[in-house]
């Protein structure tokens, strides 16, 4: 399918210096999300049109709700909180386990919870331009330390899973990488082997920012500086592109009553001409004519599927 035929919507022009780590609550009916520069939990409820933000003491760059109750998990700059939205527009900021980056001016990045409920997320060094190689994943479980599971990433994206939880998606966005791998992932130690590159996105548009898994099993990546969301077949075969008015998409994610609109949350860059995408930073929507998952909660105890 064209990306002519499927036309993004703006949903909210919100100006987001990062936007990333879109995340549709299906008990409230709204889509959650993340300013990374400007540390803030952001929340758009689609049947009032209403928006709201909430701020941190730190930057956030990526959450995933808490199973049995209204708190968040977060990975931020020196590790991992648990959230809990206040109605003064601040939110509870508790330490879960820290971290022990490799050096200074580090924070987390992408992350998300598997299929059985674990934390997974990666780290970066906030200077892309350094190019260091000390992006590591972890995992964290509730009421433990955090564990390194992969290490020797620059800017480490694109996390998914498959709908059957056995198959673990990774990207390295940096202009020097710019890969997807695949990995096998064990549910039941919540371990990822035998990675093996699922697609080189050189030579297409678009470096690889963040991702999603439809009901298909298909995998869906931000095309950052194109513009383009690319949807591959399991078998790394690009299936379509679908644009956005803006050259910096960051993450999508599926969501609405039918999880079958496509959310992309983008990226505002400073100091540069703005006059060929206004919306830079905004929130879109897409109906690509396919449903997707929801999103597994953090929970206490990882589940089997």
């Amino acid at each position: 399918m064209s990306s002519d035929f499927i036309k993004a919507e703006l949903v909210l022009d919100a100006r987001n210096g990062t936007g990333e780590s879109p995340v549709w609550h299906g008990a409230g009916q709204a889509l959650y999300w993340v300013d990374i520069p400007a540390r803030k939990l952001c929340r758009w409820t689609p049947a009032t049109g209403e928006s709201r933000s909430w701020l941190a003491s730190e930057m956030l760059a990526c959450v995933a709700p808490m199973a049995g109750s209204n708190r968040w998990i977060a990975g931020a700059e020196s590790g991992v909180f648990q959230l809990e939205l206040q109605d003064d527009g601040q939110l509870g900021f508790e330490s879960l386990a820290p971290v022990s980056h490799a050096m200074e001016g580090m924070r987390f990045n992408d992350g998300r919870c598997d299929r059985q409920g674990r934390f997974l997320a990666g780290t970066m060094l906030m200077n892309m331009a350094a190019g260091a190689t000390v992006g590591c994943i972890y995992s964290y479980q509730k009421d433990s330390a955090m564990t390194k599971l992969l290490g020797g990433f620059i800017t480490p994206n694109g996390m998914a899973f498959s709908p059957d939880g056995r198959t673990m998606y990774l990207s390295d966005s940096h202009p020097s990488v710019q890969s997807v791998w695949v990995f096998d992932y064990d549910l039941d130690t919540g371990t990822p082997s035998n990675r093996r590159l699922f697609i080189d996105m050189k030579p297409l548009p678009g470096r690889p920012d963040g991702a999603a898994v439809d009901a298909d099993g298909c995998y869906w990546i931000c095309g950052n500086d194109a513009g383009l969301i690319h949807r591959f077949t399991p078998g790394g075969k690009l299936d379509r592109s679908l644009a956005v008015p803006v050259k910096k998409p960051a993450m999508c994610a599926f969501g609405g009553a039918g999880l079958d609109t496509l959310f992309v949350t983008s990226i505002r860059p400073e100091g540069i001409d703005l006059s060929d995408q206004p919306l830079a930073g905004g929130v879109f929507a897409l109906r690509p004519g396919v449903r997707g998952l929801s999103e597994p909660a953090f929970s206490r105890f990882p589940v089997s599927l």
